[in-house]
């Protein structure tokens, strides 16, 4: 009779058993200001899912929705200055 076994090397990938690096750190805080707009704006959505939309509602929607496009306008931004210039 044969055992079957495990082997643990392949089982779990030592890979995903670590920290981030410094550099995944950065990256995070970086777009840090367009996940808490996104947060915000998932927040506002969800506060009017089970109730009719009032002009207040309507307001916070609008006001999350732009600081969402502005937070990725302003990274876009940063990512295409740290590029440099584009030579055609």
């Amino acid at each position: 009779m044969s055992h079957i076994v495990t082997v643990p090397a392949a089982v779990t990938a030592a890979g995903f058993d670590r920290e981030p690096t410094a550099a995944e750190l950065d990256a995070i805080e970086v777009e840090m200001p367009l996940i808490r707009a996104q947060v915000d704006l998932l927040d506002a959505q969800i506060m009017v899912l089970d109730r009719p939309v009032t002009e207040l509602d309507a307001q916070r929607l609008r006001r999350a929705l732009r600081r969402v496009l502005a937070e990725r306008r302003a990274l876009s931004n940063r990512a295409a200055a740290a590029a440099g210039p584009v030579v055609a």
